[in-house]
């Protein structure tokens, strides 16, 4: 039985990074042609969603065209002058111009002299420092300088943040809001990325019914699909929802081959055990499939299938889509039971799309180490993850287990938490007040 730490290395080098690109065109987030002088029709005024750029992965790294600032401006409201001519103050100046933002200066700065200056302006030729205007009294065409300032006070040089040429953003980046903002200052309105991987999701059990159907004594509500779907999306990965497959061995073998058939990797939920009617892992090997991992030594989700399947040599498969460069796809064989399913998808599945998409590295979870504010408790055979509340303070992470059981079967906890603490294979339970190692799950 493989340790997370083992069954994660082992994913990641089974993982083949998508490879098709395409173009985005980031000037369709926001209009140019909004109406001035007609009342906003707020339909007519629908941009495109933000969605189809927030998280793509760039796949080209992206230079600045510009210098960043494009021009030395000021950083304040004030007054542009020459620091030579205010090292002794109180001083008088003769105010010979106002520059606001998006104006380019007509005047030149000479000795004696300053511009009225609104933050962001341009910096007039000849003047090389800017006063904020707290520190200093307008008396009609003059102003006086009440404090003396350094030489350069106030200006951002043109240049200074990046120029010409720089790399800006590096291939294998994500595009969150702050992304989309640099690379519209930098005018890269056609942006090469990679294609979102497609990931199938399928639900397996002849016990299961949709949300919508009537529950009969015996059957269980398919949420794992509903989760999967979602934990799917916030990857940035687009799910593809194949629905509930029954306990019939034919059938598994047929949605798995159409699952494989339709994604770049595919995630099933149940199954993966030693019942009677748990096929995933003989279906596999009978379409070609090497499996490489079958058991992890986790809690909850020691029952985890990891396979990679050759395109080429796939049997009974359909053509593949166009992006079929990669060599081999990966399949996940989750637990039934919904909490061990999420778990072992924020542990394992998740960093693998992570990788999948070409983001750059390191592709693990993001662990933090946080202090105990409840006393946590394993039975030691296996790494625990136990679900709770991680809370930042200024002095550091705390971590609260969820009350009530923490069950494999129980979403009812689980909800509104954000965090799993883990406790290390080997021992049995962390203290209030100590030191434990933290799986974010959310915000």
């Amino acid at each position: 039985m493989f340790t997370a730490a083992e069954a994660e290395r082992l994913i990641f080098t089974l993982v083949t990074p998508i490879t098709a690109v395409e173009t985005i065109n980031m000037a369709a987030i926001a209009r140019t042609d909004a109406p001035t002088d007609a009342p906003t029709d707020m339909a007519s005024l629908a941009m495109q969603s933000p969605d189809q750029y927030l998280g793509r992965v760039l796949a080209t790294a992206i230079r600045s065209p510009l210098d960043f600032p494009h021009w030395d401006n000021s950083a304040m409201d004030g007054y542009a002058l020459r620091a030579s001519d205010v090292q002794t103050v109180p001083v008088s100046l003769e105010v010979i111009d106002a520059i606001a933002a998006g104006q380019q200066p007509q005047k030149t700065i000479k000795p004696g002299q300053a511009a009225r200056i609104l933050t962001g302006a341009m910096m007039p030729t000849g003047a090389d420092t800017v006063v904020m205007q707290e520190e200093t009294e307008r008396q009609g065409n003059h102003v006086t300088i009440l404090q003396a300032p350094q030489p350069g006070d106030f200006v951002r040089q043109r240049g200074s943040f990046s120029q010409v040429g720089d790399v800006l953003l590096q291939a294998g980046q994500v595009i969150t809001p702050a992304e989309i903002a640099l690379l519209a200052a930098a005018q890269q309105t056609q942006v090469q990325v990679y294609q979102r991987p497609r990931i199938a999701i399928l639900s397996t059990g002849s016990e299961l019914v949709t949300p919508d159907q009537p529950m009969q004594p015996g059957q269980i509500v398919d949420s794992n699909q509903y989760a999967l779907i979602a934990l799917v999306a916030q990857t940035g990965a687009i799910p593809v929802s194949l629905g509930i497959v029954k306990d019939d061995r034919a059938a598994v073998k047929g949605a798995i081959a159409a699952a494989l058939a339709a994604s770049d990797m595919v995630i099933s939920s149940g199954g993966v055990s030693v019942g009677d009617h748990d096929y995933i892992d003989d279906v596999l090997a009978e379409l070609g499939a090497t499996l490489h991992i079958r058991a992890v030594a986790v809690k909850p989700g020691k029952p985890l299938t990891v396979a990679s399947i050759a395109r080429a040599t796939r049997k009974t498969l359909d053509a593949m889509p166009e992006d079929a460069a990669a060599n081999t796809q990966l399949y996940f064989g989750l637990p039934g039971n919904p909490a061990s399913a999420m778990v072992s998808f924020w542990r394992f599945v998740a960093p693998a799309i992570a990788k999948l998409s070409r983001q750059a590295g390191p592709w693990s979870p993001t662990f933090v180490w946080a202090q105990a504010t409840t006393a946590l408790q394993a039975g030691g055979q296996r790494e625990t993850y136990l679900w709770g509340k991680l809370t930042a303070s200024e002095s550091g992470y705390t971590f609260g287990q969820a009350p009530g059981s923490h069950s494999s079967g129980n979403l009812v906890n689980l909800a509104n938490t954000n965090g799993l603490g883990i406790i290390p294979q080997g021992e049995t339970q962390i203290a209030i007040g100590q030191p434990l190692k933290v799986l974010k799950t959310g915000t």
